[in-house]
């Protein structure tokens, strides 16, 4: 596989080193870039689109759990922590991994093995010139205490609610802080499909067509959501899939 391309956003320099001591026995990782906080992380990552990110989680000002907020796509990240599981037990679906400092060579060579197989998983999507999201992509959620990384193509339906938009994925509906609108232009076109003003589906987790009122369509979801599809969303629906 390709060089992977790797930042680290980590406050300490003295955790910046060692990392940076531990990739230097990786030939397959390239360091591309390091941050000491969370703002400098976000554009370093904004202007460099790395694979992997290897993340701080306790940061003064801002916490790493904030700059993964921030972003649209988050790129395959291994979380560092001077606590004992701190604060990675609140996550409920796809954290890859995390260190604990000081970190050992052994543990991290395996955190890296993940990494790669991650990726050798991902290879074949097409990757957009525009950023635009794959299914394969990952999206950070905070709602609460709980936190989720979560692959877009495992994401069934996108619902506006007030000025956010509650995420459904498996059993899961937490509330993503970004609009419906800003999400819809990062998607993939070919495999979302806006059902209607207040939702966006993923026409992979479609179970059940059926005609509905007044020219509409009604869908099912494989998690048992019902969406109604517009009158006018569902001629475009009809022609899209081939109805």
């Amino acid at each position: 596989m390709s060089t992977i391309r790797a930042v680290i956003v980590e406050d300490s320099r003295l955790a910046r080193n060692e990392l940076k001591e531990l990739i230097k026995n990786h030939e397959e990782i390239e360091l591309i870039g390091e941050a000491e906080n969370v703002d400098l992380g976000y554009e370093l990552i904004q202007n460099t689109k790395p694979d992997l990110l290897f993340l701080d989680i306790n940061m003064p000002e801002k916490d790493g759990f904030e700059l993964l907020e921030m972003l649209d796509e988050v790129p395959i990240t291994v979380f560092t922590t001077a606590f004992d599981e701190y604060a990675i037990k609140s996550f409920e679906y796809n954290a890859l991994d995390y260190l604990l400092k000081p970190i050992n060579e052994k543990r991290f060579a395996l955190a890296i093995s993940k990494v790669i197989e991650k990726l050798e998983n991902s290879e074949n999507e097409t990757v957009h010139p525009d950023h635009q999201l794959t299914s394969t992509s990952q999206i950070f959620i905070k709602d609460g205490e709980k936190c989720w990384l979560v692959r877009i193509g495992d994401i069934a339906l996108f619902e506006i609610v007030g000025n956010y938009t509650r995420v459904f994925f498996e059993d899961k509906k937490p509330m993503l802080y970004k609009s419906l609108n800003q999400i819809e232009d990062k998607l993939p076109k070919d495999q979302f499909f806006r059902a209607n003003r207040q939702q966006i589906i993923n026409t992979a987790h479609i179970k059940n067509v059926v005609p509905w009122f007044n020219g509409k369509l009604k869908l099912t979801l494989n998690n048992g959501e019902d969406v109604e599809v517009s009158r006018r969303q569902s001629y475009i629906f009809k022609d899209k899939m081939s109805l």
